[in-house]
């Protein structure tokens, strides 16, 4: 018992002292709530002084903001990033080359020379310029007598060239423009829309990368005479590296501009302006609009499977499916976590299928609207089982016996 006793006298005062230790801790505060952040709102696009205007995100083509996007209006001078693409189609087809000389016809000299009220490169008659230099002519100084050349050069007439502009428009999905010539010289049956345009520059920007450089330069020098680039944006903002300015009493002031910022690209085209200034002030809050209140995901990668639905009457029992390029989506700010995606893939699929046939289509939208409809594909082929295996499967599906499509959703991320 003493031992005991002498035992517990250490324990008993070992425990006081740490319940003194416990009642000196001072008190932790309670921790502070963080304040709830309010969901940044996206403003509607600005003022814009134009008769019809769009914004595209360049990446997915879609519209980001637009006004009587499908209003066909006289092009003027935008008219020439159409001449423009022909000729680099063209020359990438080996059909005409950089360095051929261009001779300079009575009919570019009197159309489009000095001698006319529109912008000129002053070409002299019957003289040869390099294809290459009737380019920059075009481009930079909006010169109608070096796209009358170049047009010749490259269909043999002007009339034939037209006919070339109109295939091309076609081939692009233009549907709301008929060129009749390659300058923009104001005639009944010459005229585009807002949306064609910037369809147009997205093309010129992805399949010629080089030629549509030429447009960030900002003079050029020709038969002793320097001219600068119409488009002012180039001296006001470095993201800005394109493309064409148009004006003609009946088209009003035209502005077709691009800029990119990190990865991301955007095009704006105003037609109708009433000045110089205001074309290029709307274009450039239109851009600055896009880059600050939008952003662009990539939802899924491309060649990926998004599914593997059950494949009847074939070698193998399933069949991956998924989209032939990755799948790209343009939203405001903040909205990214309210896409919703789903598939609509048959309720019964036989084989055989080919690597690349459409099987389905994927459906993104956002509060209920579409924002992009991808075709869904056969990612590998898919031949008909042997003659057992087809044989069970069709007896399997008299049980089966779905029909129509059924519609899954995609995970987005």
């Amino acid at each position: 018992m003493k031992c005991f006793r002498r035992m517990l006298i250490p324990l008993t005062a070992a425990a006081l002292l740490l319940g003194v230790a416990v009642a000196q801790t001072p008190p932790q505060p309670s921790p502070v709530p963080r304040p709830v952040v309010p969901e940044a709102p996206v403003p509607p696009p600005p003022e814009v002084d134009g008769q019809s205007w769009v914004l595209m995100d360049y990446a997915t083509g879609q519209i980001l903001a637009a006004k009587n996007p499908d209003e066909r209006r006289a092009p003027a001078s935008l008219t020439k990033v159409m001449t423009d693409y022909v000729v680099s189609a063209e020359i990438a087809n080996g059909r005409i080359h950089l360095d051929d000389p261009v001779l300079i016809s009575e009919h570019a000299w009197r159309g489009g020379g000095a001698g006319t009220d529109g912008s000129t490169s002053f070409l002299k008659l019957n003289s040869q310029v390099p294809l290459k230099d009737l380019l920059k002519g075009m481009i930079i100084q909006s010169g109608n007598d070096a796209a009358i050349a170049l047009a010749e050069h490259t269909a043999g007439s002007e009339g034939t060239f037209a006919d070339l502009m109109n295939a091309y428009a076609k081939q692009l999905g233009m549907v709301n423009t008929h060129y009749s010539n390659a300058s923009g010289y104001p005639v009944a049956d010459h005229y585009s829309t807002a949306r064609d345009i910037a369809i147009l520059s997205r093309a010129l920007i992805h399949d010629f990368p080089a030629d549509y450089a030429i447009s960030a330069i900002k003079q050029f020098e020709w038969n002793g005479i320097k001219q600068g680039n119409r488009n002012t944006l180039l001296w006001r903002d470095p993201s800005v590296d394109g493309i064409k300015t148009g004006h003609t009493a009946a088209a009003g002031y035209c502005l077709d501009a691009s800029a990119k910022q990190g990865d991301e690209r955007m095009i704006a085209v105003v037609m109708g302006a009433s000045t110089d200034k205001a074309r290029a002030d709307s274009a450039m809050a239109l851009l600055n609009y896009g880059f600050r209140f939008y952003e662009t995901h990539k939802l899924y990668d491309a060649s990926k499977p998004l599914a593997t639905p059950r494949l009847w009457k074939g070698e193998a029992n399933q069949l991956p499916i998924g989209v032939a390029g990755n799948v790209l989506v343009t939203v405001k700010r903040g909205e990214y976590g309210k896409l919703k995606a789903s598939m609509d893939i048959p309720a019964t699929l036989i084989a055989p299928f080919k690597k690349g046939q459409q099987v389905g289509t994927l459906r993104v939208t956002l509060a209920g609207q579409p924002v992009q409809t991808v075709p869904l594909i056969a990612l590998s082929d898919a031949p008909p089982g042997g003659f057992f295996s087809r044989l069970w499967d069709s007896i399997l599906l008299w049980f089966h016996s779905s029909k129509g499509n059924t519609e899954q959703a995609a995970g987005i991320g």
